[in-house]
């Protein structure tokens, strides 16, 4: 048996989120008999899976937690490339992630990511239980550009928030294949949720979801367009999804991409990605609410992608 008091960090989460935390050893549907058999208790008393802690309450674990059952660190990689770093304060710190870099473990990648950056600059002791910080949303591994990253939790919950709501202004620099048949336009086309299981998509069919892309042509080049997106709705692959769908993929892009335009892409500009740069980001502040804008540089690789594409571009403030 243990108890856990409730910090004002830890405010505002579910009773169910922090005990799969504090019990990662018990599967979900543990957690939840636990509590529906008063196993596990908030101020002393029978307790809902949903209820939302507040700052100084006791949760007790009616629990036997063997020695040495704690949550294992993650190892540290040993070396880690350099992220820059275009904001910070007591709340969140925001970077421009190099392409290539993943911003979480997962599908054969254990290290090297977003995730082991943030907690080796911020020097996180893994084996506390309390919130680490994390990425607040994410981008693709290829992808570079701007992210933010939650310092609190109570800068997550909101950052969560903020991206759930579409509340975000999220803009992209994109190299698509051809000419746009005009200088700005709107996308929308419904996505098939990407999540979905196949279970889902058997009994229910596709799941289908709003998808909001607008565009603007910046500049024409040797058989590409460069673009500037701005997404309403955040759907996993959006972007690219939306412009292969309207046949002018993200030049590099391995999975919707124009494959043989890839390859000559390759040879002709030194592509070796996609060329999906996320350049700026607003919101307000998680904490403050005060209005915020970020934004990072063209990396040196897409730069010379454009000059070997013979598209002369200055950008500006957007």
């Amino acid at each position: 048996m243990f108890e856990h008091r409730i910090t004002e960090d830890e405010a505002g989460q579910r009773l169910d989120k922090l005990a799969r935390r504090l019990l990662p050893e018990v599967p979900l549907s543990g957690v939840y008999k636990l509590i529906r058999t008063r196993r596990i208790r908030v101020n002393g008393k029978r307790a809902q899976p949903g209820q939302i802690l507040e700052a100084g309450d006791v949760v007790e674990f009616r629990v036997v937690r063997e020695e040495g059952e704690a949550e294992r660190p993650r190892p540290r990689p040993r070396q880690l490339p350099d992220v820059p770093i275009l904001y910070e304060d007591d709340a969140i710190l925001v970077v421009d992630k190099p392409g290539g870099m993943a911003v979480h473990p997962g599908s054969g990648i254990q290290s090297g990511t977003l995730l082991d950056w943030v907690r080796t600059y911020l020097e996180v002791d893994e084996s506390t239980r309390g919130f680490k910080p994390s990425p607040a949303h994410r981008l693709d591994r290829e992808t570079s550009g701007v992210i933010v990253v939650a310092k609190k939790r109570r800068a997550m919950v909101a950052l969560t928030e903020t991206f759930a709501a579409d509340r975000a202004d999220k803009r992209y620099l994109a190299l698509v294949k051809g000419r746009m048949a005009r200088p700005a336009g709107t996308i929308d086309i419904p996505l098939a949720e990407h999540q979905q299981t196949a279970r889902s998509r058997a009994e229910r069919g596709i799941n289908f979801q709003e998808a909001i892309t607008h565009y603007r042509v910046l500049a024409v080049g040797k058989g590409v367009s460069l673009l500037e997106c701005r997404i309403e709705t955040g759907r996993t692959h959006q972007i690219r999804r939306h412009l292969a769908a309207i046949g002018r993929p993200v030049v590099g892009d391995r999975k919707y991409g124009d494959f043989p335009f890839n390859r000559q892409a390759r040879k002709d500009f030194g592509l070796s990605r996609q060329f999906l740069h996320a350049r700026s980001l607003a919101l307000p502040h998680p904490v403050s609410g005060e209005p915020m804008r970020f934004e990072a540089p063209l990396p040196d690789d897409l730069v010379e992608v454009l000059r070997r594409a013979g598209i002369s571009w200055t950008p500006r403030k957007s």
